[in-house]
């Protein structure tokens, strides 16, 4: 039995949560300034509603829709038909409990989180028994792991533990998810590349939430006649900010004595477009993370039911449709075995229940083809995943369409 590369009992296969070394650490954590001032590395981005948001979008998206292990194969009539693989070991691991604390909807949830800011997701695969079927997917974090490609082109993982020991895995033991990558081998760091958008949303935030810490009145010169003290001087700076300093003070009068002056020299928050600067940033994070901002709950003033409707089939076809197919094909190729593959084993994550507001349009279109004669019905069928009815291979054709001698074959004849 062999649950986790640790060794120990089957206790000790519990997720690591202790820091890691320096170096693995700065994969992930490791951020720095941007132009704006502000420190981004993953952790600071999640403190940023837009990126939090797109990053829930993208992730809930994908653990919503059911997950299966299906299979390709021909019936009696040597139809092709595609059924669930109840029977197969991974099939319950996929559907509902992938390991003892996590559900289905929770593993593919952290990994699209890990993926989505990092470009890397991981999960360890536990196997058992002779066949050495896996038995548990065990979620990686990404700063714990660095993969290493040999020069026979295999892959190796070096994974650090609780006790930051350090152990390497091969392919066999790891399922590696990647995002977008430019070398095949590590998913492109989205947070990294969209260090600059994210930063200057977080400064905008900062620079906004210190405009109301200080009443949302402008700072500026408090001058008087004559020279004041290092002790004048700070006791009038105290005095200041303890009397007029402070959301809690905002609106009181400010009374000036000895022939002061205050002297505005900060742009209010109106002048310096803090919203819209802030709006705008929310679109530009949205363009990194491939999300329609109206799914990071960024509303137009134009927007309409229509329009509302139509963003959402986009958001499915375009923005959550490609992680289906990546998690889809990666599981393929590393959970399935060749022997699998070949048998028509494949997972399927079934994302027709999102398109319900579309399914108007759905049946309109395959109506018209089939109505046509550009689709049987069977094949209309297949196009929503359904099995094939027997005496539905025939084409139609509309009576219109017909050539005479197709419509009256005596008159032909005659």
């Amino acid at each position: 039995m062999r649950f986790w590369p640790w060794g120990g009992s089957h206790k000790s296969t519990t997720p690591m949560s202790s820091p890691t070394l320096a170096e693995l650490l700065s994969r992930v954590f490791g951020g720095g300034a941007t132009k704006s001032g502000a420190t981004v590395n993953w952790q600071t981005s999640l403190q940023v509603t837009a990126v939090l948001c797109c990053v829930r979008v993208l992730a809930e998206g994908v653990a919503q829709v059911p997950w299966q292990v299906m299979r390709q194969t021909t019936n009696a009539s040597g139809k092709v038909v595609r059924l669930p693989a109840l029977q197969h070991p991974l099939y319950r691991l996929l559907w509902r409990k992938p390991n003892r604390w996590q559900t289905s909807f929770g593993l593919r949830e952290t990994m699209v989180i890990h993926a989505a800011l990092t470009g890397r997701g991981y999960a360890f695969k536990s196997r058992v028994g002779r066949d050495q079927r896996i038995a548990e997917l065990i979620v990686l974090p990404p700063e714990r792991v660095a993969p290493e490609v040999q020069l026979d082109g295999s892959l190796l993982y070096h994974v650090t533990g609780r006790d930051n020991s350090r152990r390497t895995l091969t392919e066999a033991d790891v399922w590696h998810l990647r995002g977008p990558s430019w070398d095949g081998l590590e998913g492109m760091d989205v947070v990294k590349l969209a260090r600059e958008a994210i930063g200057l949303a977080a400064a905008a935030e900062e620079t906004q939430a210190q405009l109301h810490a200080n009443g949302v009145r402008a700072s500026g010169t408090y001058s008087i006649d004559g020279a004041l003290d290092q002790k004048q001087y700070e006791q009038l700076k105290a005095w200041i900010v303890k009397e007029f300093g402070g959301a809690a003070n905002a609106g009181l009068p400010f009374i000036l004595d000895r022939n002061a002056k205050w002297t505005p020299n900060r742009l209010t928050g109106l002048d310096a477009q803090h919203l819209e600067t802030r709006r705008e940033q929310v679109v530009e994070i949205c363009r990194a993370f491939r999300v329609l901002p109206a799914m990071a709950m960024h509303q137009e003033k134009t927007t309409t039911y229509a329009s509302a409707e139509q963003m959402a089939i986009w958001h499915v076809v375009h923005t959550l449709m490609p992680w289906y197919e990546r998690i889809e094909q990666s599981a393929d190729c590393q959970l399935l075995t060749d022997k699998d593959l070949d048998d028509g084993y494949y997972t399927l994550l079934d994302g027709s229940g999102l398109l319900r507001g579309a399914l108007k349009d759905t049946a309109e279109y395959l109506s018209k083809l089939v109505e046509r004669g550009v689709l049987v019905r069977n094949e209309a069928r297949e196009y929503l995943d359904k099995n094939p009815i027997d005496g539905l291979d025939e084409p139609l054709t509309p009576a219109n369409l017909l050539t005479t001698a197709e419509n009256d074959p005596a008159a032909a004849d005659a």
